[in-house]
């Protein structure tokens, strides 16, 4: 019987990395050990702890702001704006929101979609509009003022904020846990990446949106959903995994009205400018339609190694580069196919899994699949999984891992910026070699994850907690009786019977000394086939039985000599004769 995880607001038994994460208790030993009695986080609810302020809690929060103050001071050769000399690549500091402040027209306050077109869903147009028309009406009224700048670190700021409640919910999913939520404070893409464009207004309102469901508020969550994904497409793929547990649990109204309520919010979001400024609106689905295969993705990797035999020309092109040049609508076909199935498997291993498996898990799984499969894979989309991969598998080592091959990528994305600028910095191979790296690394952590899944005893979440703390309804649901069913009839299915015994081939002489074995079959006995069965009785051919043959007593006594006129079923040359 399935027992509910306990209430995620209240007071909790505290984990600790340095115990229970082989990872860090082997780090931990360079340093004293794991953690003491004394040591803030102790196994006690945080109310005993009296006048202590710093708690694990705090700590956290202070480590993300820290890693967001880091990222500010990284990103502030770019903030005005003045981007020479390539400078924007040889600081590591690009990012979209000033690229796009002027490319979207907002640095001449124009509105997006009325005015201009926008590449992303609506919501993020929206927050551009209301972040960068009011700098633009204060650098209307204040020609000194540097509205590059303004416009940067007002957005940094509320990114900032954002990043920082993302932390505060998984804070709030994990009270058991709360140095899990270190991984995300202390991550290096965190630090690289953090407002290379517009993603944490989506990651937040996900966050909350996932918290929303924990606490059993399908309608709050299908609202925030719906929101995220009017910012991001990706926040939508949660549904998947929702139903797909709403099915397995027997609770899939749930699922329902969360999935109604998140469609109808984007529609609601969405129709006020689909409706009056159509072609804007629909400019983000004609560039992901029309895009070609982006830097980094699996279909680039390909693309370059086809370029090893194949020239590219008509005729002489490999898979990959067939495909580069076919994108509308082969590769894109081949891309949502290749999704498809990979949601498929994920549905199934939900379905039919020894346990069911935790929602973080499969929505890691499924928008790690997206970004596996996709044609883009830009460098900022790593803070979609971020959140994911600490709820979903909170172990230091392979997230260290995944987060070196993040930042090596990092890295030589900008020096291949660079070389597409002109200035060559290493051959394209190195960059190739980095985003084969940082796929690798993805695909080993949904294999720890889909280990997990199938081996629920490995889930360091299930370790700590009864069942699944971000589940909602599902927290400690049985499963839904067709489940039952159909593991009944499986077990119940009749075992086919064990294959007959091989009968046995015996020979037989009849009368005078036994012939030596001959060399072939022709040349001597036959053998012949025999049930296997009783003893063939004797019988006595003609007259009386001679004496000696059952001696007085019974069937006592010294057995004769077969006589030569007592016969069994005998064979000679090729005829058979029954006496």
């Amino acid at each position: 019987m399935s027992v509910r995880s306990a209430d995620i607001d209240g007071p909790e038994r505290v984990d600790h990395p340095a115990q229970s994460d082989a990872f860090v208790r082997g780090l931990s030993e360079a340093i004293g050990g794991p953690i003491g009695e004394h040591a803030t986080g102790a196994d006690r609810p945080q109310r005993q702890w009296g006048g202590r302020f710093w708690t694990a809690t705090r700590i956290v929060i202070a480590l993300t702001c820290l890693t967001l103050a880091l990222h500010w001071v990284q990103k502030s050769p770019c903030r005005d704006g003045a981007w020479a000399d390539h400078v924007q690549y040889t600081k590591f500091c690009y990012t979209d929101v000033l690229a796009l402040y002027y490319a979207e027209g907002l640095n001449e306050g124009k509105v997006p979609y009325r005015d201009h077109p926008v590449e992303y869903p609506v919501l993020t147009g929206y927050f551009m509009g209301a972040l960068g028309l009011p700098v633009h009406a204060l650098g209307q009224s204040r020609p000194e003022l540097n509205q590059a700048l303004w416009f940067y670190d007002a957005n940094a700021l509320v990114l900032s904020a954002l990043a920082v409640a993302t932390v505060g919910m998984i804070l709030g999913l994990r009270r058991r846990r709360p140095w899990d939520a270190a991984m995300f404070a202390l991550s290096p893409a965190l630090l690289v990446t953090a407002t290379v464009n517009w993603d944490f207004l989506a990651i937040g309102l996900f966050a909350f949106g996932l918290y929303a469901w924990a606490k059993r508020r399908p309608v709050a969550a299908g609202i925030l959903i719906g929101l995220a994904g009017a910012a991001k497409m990706w926040p939508l793929f949660i549904l998947g995994p929702l139903l797909v547990l709403g099915l397995r649990s027997g609770r899939i109204k749930h699922a329902v009205i969360a999935t109604v309520t998140a469609l109808v919010s984007l529609v609601l979001v969405n129709l006020p400018v689909a409706i009056p400024y159509r072609e804007s609106w629909d400019r983000f689905f004609e560039l992901n339609t029309e895009r070609p295969i982006d830097w980094g993705t699996f279909w680039y990797v390909g693309r370059y190694l086809d370029g090893k035999w194949n020239t590219g020309a008509p005729g002489d092109e490999g898979p990959f580069q067939w495909l580069s040049n076919h994108v509308d609508p082969q590769l894109n076909y081949l891309t949502y196919g290749l999704f498809g199935l990979a949601c498929l498997a994920i549905a199934g291993l939900a379905l039919f899994a020894p346990r069911r498996p935790r929602l973080s898990a499969l929505a890691f799984l499924v928008v790690a699949a997206f970004l596996i499969f996709s044609k883009v894979w830009s460098q900022q989309y790593v803070l979609w999984l971020l959140p994911l991969a600490v709820l979903a598998r909170p172990r230091w080592g392979a997230f260290l891992a995944w987060q070196v091959a993040e930042v090596l990528y990092f890295v030589s994305f900008y020096g291949e910026l660079l070389g597409a600028s002109g200035k060559q910095v290493f051959p394209e191979g190195v960059f190739v070699l980095a985003a084969t790296l940082r796929l690798v690394t993805v695909a080993v952590l949904c294999g720890f994850v889909v280990r997990d899944i199938l081996k629920p005893e490995r889930d360091p979440v299930r370790q700590t907690y009864e069942d699944d703390p971000d589940g909602g309804v599902y927290d400690g649901a049985e499963d839904a009786p067709w489940l039952a069913r159909w593991r009944n009839r499986r077990a119940e299915l009749p075992t086919s019977p064990p294959p007959p015994r091989p009968n046995r081939l015996r020979q037989y002489h009849v009368g005078g000394p036994r012939p030596a074995r001959p060399a072939s079959r022709e040349a001597g006995v036959r053998r012949v086939r025999v049930r296997r069965g009783p003893r063939p009785r004797r019988h006595h051919v003609g007259g009386l039985r001679p004496a000696g043959l059952r001696p007085a007593g019974g069937a006592g006594g010294p057995r004769p000599a077969a006589a030569a006129s007592i016969k069994d079923f005998s064979v000679d040359q090729g005829r058979t004769v029954v006496l």
